[in-house]
């Protein structure tokens, strides 16, 4: 019970016969616990050592339990202190350990995995052993047959856990049946998307540690060959190109019903989308499709909301809603 302290079995026995007794010589310690006494004097010095005892003048020695909730506290706030110094250097220890690891082997910082099912399955382990928060350029071709018809299942279980997800899409899955309700599904339990046109590369990256990039050549229609890159300069990189297109793209906010405190010129949700969709580039066409409205009922909306809020183009009319923080 007591090893995590530093006592071993032994020494266990004779902290147990010392409470018992209270008080005792190391005789009466090795006779209780039928060990020599050479071996009951090595014991009884660890006690005394980790505060659990103390000792009294005289012949024989005789050595007197300290009250055990004060004395294995105070052992215990102790290892606290220790354990919380080691926990203090680690990460000083990671960042030499990786500066050192990306330059001792620069040929196992990036690996090539192939096969439509090896990039899957690394792409699922990949989510599952993030800690923090994933990142992502999304956009076609998808390894995954289902592509975004249906939610990445692993991401919905990991939001559930708290993990977080940023993920920036490219104006292109406008095209795709079904994005709008799968991406939605990921916003209502905490995905944070953004949308933006011409995204530079498929991307994702785990925390800090890991970033998938897919090999494509010019045609593909699936990634069947993936890049993963370990701790290194490229991997900095990639971190550093999310962030900035991050910051430049389009929010894209989940939609709530009206409530009755809303001001008359409150957007209803399928215009927030139609203006978020507008707003990142997309064409009547491509919005229409997302939406599930044919060119003309898309450009018959779009004229409505130029007149209501006075707008002479589209993008004064994305300008306004942004003003009122609707997209």
């Amino acid at each position: 019970m007591l090893e995590s302290i530093g006592l071993d079995e032994r020494d266990e026995a004779v902290y147990d016969a010392l409470i018992r007794r209270a008080r005792a010589t190391v005789a009466d310690l090795a006779a209780d616990c039928n060990l020599p006494p050479r071996v009951t004097a090595r014991a009884l010095r660890s006690l005394v050592d980790l505060g659990l005892a103390s000792t009294a003048q005289g012949r024989p020695v005789v050595y007197a339990a300290l009250p055990p909730d004060s004395a294995l506290e105070a052992v215990l706030r102790e290892r606290e202190r220790a354990l919380n110094g080691v926990r203090s250097h680690l990460s000083g220890l990671m960042s030499l350990y990786r500066a050192g690891s990306r330059f001792a082997h620069p040929g196992e910082l990036v690996e090539v995995i192939s096969g439509r099912d090896e990039v899957n399955r690394n792409w699922a382990q990949m989510q599952r052993a993030t800690r923090t928060q994933v990142r992502g350029f999304d956009c076609p071709p998808y390894a995954a047959a289902a592509g975004h018809s249906e939610p990445n299942p692993v991401e919905l279980e990991l939001l559930a856990r708290g993990v977080k997800y940023r993920v920036l899409y490219d104006s292109s899955v406008l095209e795709l049946p079904g994005w709008l309700e799968d991406v939605s599904a990921g916003i209502r339990l905490g995905e944070q998307a953004r949308i933006a046109t011409g995204l530079p590369t498929k991307l994702a990256i785990s925390d800090e540690r890991i970033a998938m990039l897919p090999l494509l050549r010019p045609g593909d229609n699936a990634v069947t060959a993936s890049y993963v890159i370990h701790p290194s300069p490229l991997l900095d990189a990639l971190v550093a190109l999310f962030e900035a297109v991050w910051e430049r793209s389009v929010q894209i906010r989940p939609s709530a019903p009206p409530t009755a405190e809303d001001l008359p010129e409150r957007l209803t949700p399928e215009e927030e989308k139609l203006l978020t969709l507008l707003a990142s580039g997309a064409t009547d066409k491509s919005a229409g499709r997302a939406l599930g409205w044919s060119e003309r009922t898309v450009q018959r909306h779009i004229t409505r909301l130029l007149r209501r809020f006075g707008a002479q183009t589209r993008f004064q009319l994305a300008m306004e809603a942004t003003r009122r923080g609707w997209i």
